[in-house]
């Protein structure tokens, strides 16, 4: 059989040599703008090496959902799957995952320390990163020049509450503040995460008793309520980071803070009608310097139920690749290369000439401690989630209580009362402290 070096540097089979014994793998991704990009250029890959990819794209909720009961159960449906640094070393520690060290000719140096530190346990790599990302502000430069506003280096959330009530404009559509409502522990509660952090919040104290109940929570959800209602814009509980990009990419949003990843299309002209006018700063503070900036890296794995795992490793070790990005830049244009993972990335003057963000989010990326993200000590790591097998659940019943106080169906100390409840009932379940 013939062989030849793929576009990722491991050695594949050609198309010609592989014809007999090609395969066809299923990815289980979500429906973000980097990964749909990663479906349009995976034909080059196919045509490399002769296999072909049956893709399962999905809304972020429900993509988590059925990856968790499939990896859970062993079900074997997927042999790629787009999980974070929350799932990567968690399902590693049990097994779920093929370990994803020593693949041939895979640059594992150039990536960013932090990022593959996040994906690992006990130092061995379960998932390799596909984008990384923090939190910061995004906000109209034109709006706030009419306005005569200024934003901080450093904003507060005082601030930003000052400003999205000056910005806003609802006869024009134009809203002062967009923000995350969609319930879930990966959707809202990864913006309200930060919220809590910086207003010295916490979820457990270091004996695993929830804090759901205390000051912190309250003025976090009192602020948001108040921030959201007055100045975001309607229905904002079935908005999600996608929905959030596309109402700001259309003008409809004077801030937005969300994730760092969505620089590359809010300042692509190609798909944002406001990229001439974007800027940018870090994310906000409240009364703790901490925790304010989330960290996150989407990334594939490969489960270990998968029969399909060299094959697997193979495109994994495409997608990722600093050639990829290469290829992006060169396809999609330099601003819309997947961030955050690579250092190359960073070195590469063509992406830091065309992305006037890359130094922010790198540093964002950078600073970003999960295992220093809280005012007082707490017995866990994560910034906007907690590394326990339990939070998924918990995460995602509190994310729901939290939108159904935005949809005024339930009230804010209610939406808090019953978000204790079911995290001590869960944490009870599951045996902590342990």
């Amino acid at each position: 059989m013939t062989l030849k070096k793929a576009f990722c540097g491991a050695t594949v089979l050609t198309a010609a040599g592989l014809a007999a014994h090609a395969e066809n793998i299923t990815i289980a991704t979500v429906n973000n703008g980097d990964m749909i990009i990663m479906q349009e250029l995976s034909s080059k890959w196919e045509e490399e090496t002769g296999n072909t990819i049956n893709w399962v794209t999905l809304e972020e909720n429900i993509l988590r959902e059925r990856v968790t009961t499939d990896i859970a159960t062993n079900g074997g449906q997927y042999d790629i799957m787009t999980i974070g640094s929350y799932e990567a070393p968690i399902w590693g520690q049990q097994g779920w995952l093929t370990p994803l060290d020593g693949i041939e000719g895979y640059d594992y140096d150039d990536l960013i320390p932090a990022v593959k530190a996040g994906l690992s346990s006990d130092g061995q790599l379960f998932a390799l990163p596909f984008y990384a990302e923090s939190s910061f502000t995004m906000y109209r430069k034109d709006l706030f020049e009419e306005a005569g506003l200024t934003m901080p280096d450093q904003p507060t959330y005082a601030q930003i509450a000052e400003f999205a009530e000056k910005l806003t404009d609802k006869s024009k559509e134009q809203y002062g503040i967009c923000l995350r409502g969609k319930p879930g522990w990966g959707e809202n509660m990864a913006f309200f995460g930060t919220l809590v952090n910086t207003n010295g919040g916490i979820w457990f104290d270091e004996s695993w008793t929830p804090q759901l109940d205390q000051q912190p929570w309250a003025d976090a959800l009192s602020y948001y309520l108040d921030v959201m209602s007055n100045y975001g814009p309607p229905g904002a509980t079935s908005n999600g980071f996608n929905e959030n990009q596309a109402l700001f990419q259309t003008g409809k949003c004077a801030i937005w803070i969300d994730a760092t990843s969505a620089a590359g299309r809010v300042f692509d002209p190609t798909q944002s009608k406001v990229a001439e006018s974007v800027g940018f700063t870090v994310a906000p503070v409240a009364s703790v310097d901490k925790g304010n900036a989330w960290f996150w890296a989407w990334s594939l794995a490969i489960p270990a139920s998968s029969n399909k795992a060299e094959v697997a490793k193979d495109f994994v070790a495409w997608a990722t690749s600093e050639d990829y990005v290469n290829l992006v830049g060169e396809e999609k244009g330099w601003v819309a290369v997947p961030p955050g993972t690579r250092q190359s990335t960073y070195d590469n003057q063509n992406y830091v000439d065309a992305a006037p963000f890359a130094a922010t989010v790198l540093s964002a990326i950078e600073n970003a401690n999960p295992d220093d993200a809280t005012a007082v000590p707490v017995p866990y790591s994560g910034i906007q989630y907690v590394s326990i097998p339990e939070f998924q659940g918990i995460g995602t019943s509190v994310g729901q209580n939290i939108s159904a106080a935005l949809a005024g169906q339930m009230s804010a100390e209610d939406a808090l009362a019953a978000s204790q409840a079911v995290a001590t009932r869960e944490m009870a379940r599951a045996g902590y402290p342990k």
